[in-house]
């Protein structure tokens, strides 16, 4: 059994706009008309019916539109037998390096060589599965920060969001404290005990307009807790400032070289970040505004052919 609902029912109120504009916007005076001789009567009323079938067809195909505009969806009953909801509930914020650094390829999958940015997707693909019922936001950052994802329980998009980020998207260089006050300032907004930034990164601060001491400052004074994942295996990974970053806000420090120390670090982040709070089960619904919308468009592709036939007629 399932009922129907507008998402947003609001846009319903567009359904009488044709007709004030029409009432709002006076017709221009007719001039002096061009006397035709006289049609005969069924020629004259089958002339009137042809030309107010377009009307009608607008009429409805505006009708379709609102309708569609409006989000129509069935909202379905969630079976019994259905699983409980997820009793996890922790709000988690992932930054996410993009500088051109990350392309470098010094770390290696099996006997493969990869560059950092894979590594790092993997790692964060690996963080997202252990995610089930909670909210994930996404903040890449270069020469600048970006908030990429809000906060949300839709995993799967974040985990789009990191498939399509590239290395320049953001610029050449590294604003790791503006990455950091940018979470923190999206972060605040969650209860003292809920806010957790997990940040993956190759190096130190080389750009934006806050020191990462200062954006460490800020998070600290809002509770958040910075755990960091260090990507790269060569000397330019600024092991001291990282590890620096997360023991001065509670949070942990791994470098990524290290397979089983990353799955124990995240197991650590699973213990230490759950808060019990439970998610309620929101009901399924199917989406319906296809069905008008594509309506519309097929009557608008036919009103199109009949004016087009009237004109080369």
């Amino acid at each position: 059994m399932s009922t129907f609902a507008f998402a947003w029912p609001w846009l319903l109120m567009a359904l009488p706009l044709p007709l004030l504009v029409r009432i709002l916007c006076a017709p221009v005076e007719a001039g002096t008309a061009l006397r035709m001789p006289s049609l005969p009567q069924h020629a004259a009323q089958a002339e009137k019916r042809r030309a107010g079938l377009p009307i009608w067809i607008a009429a409805l195909t505006w009708l379709l539109l609102v309708f569609a505009a409006a989000r129509p969806q069935a909202v379905l009953d969630i079976p019994a037998d259905a699983s409980p909801p997820s009793p996890s509930g922790r709000d988690l914020m992932l930054a996410f390096d993009v500088s051109m650094s990350m392309a470098t390829a010094d770390l290696r999958r099996g006997d493969k060589p990869v560059d950092r940015l894979q590594a790092a997707r993997t790692l964060a693909g690996d963080f997202l599965d252990r995610r089930h019922g909670d909210r994930i936001g996404l903040v890449v950052f270069g020469a600048q920060a970006y908030l990429h994802t809000p906060l949300t329980h839709d995993v799967q998009a974040v985990r789009a969001a990191l498939a399509t980020a590239q290395t320049g998207l953001a610029g050449r260089e590294t604003a790791l404290g503006d990455a950091i006050a940018l979470a923190t300032r999206h972060l605040r907004v969650l209860p003292d005990s809920r806010r957790v930034l997990v940040l993956l990164t190759d190096g130190a601060n080389t750009a934006g307009s806050l020191p990462p001491e200062r954006a460490v400052w800020l998070a600290r004074r809002e509770n958040v807790r910075i755990h960091v994942v260090g990507i790269g295996a060569s000397s330019d990974l600024d092991d001291a400032s990282l590890r620096r970053i997360s023991a001065e806000t509670g949070g942990m420090y791994q470098r990524a070289t290290d397979s089983g120390a990353i799955a124990r670090f995240l197991d650590e982040i699973d213990r230490l970040e759950a808060n019990g709070a439970r998610i309620a089960a929101a009901p399924p619904l199917r989406e319906l505004y296809a069905w008008p919308l594509s309506l519309a468009l097929v009557l608008a592709a036919g009103l199109a052919l009949f004016r087009a036939r009237e004109v080369m007629a």
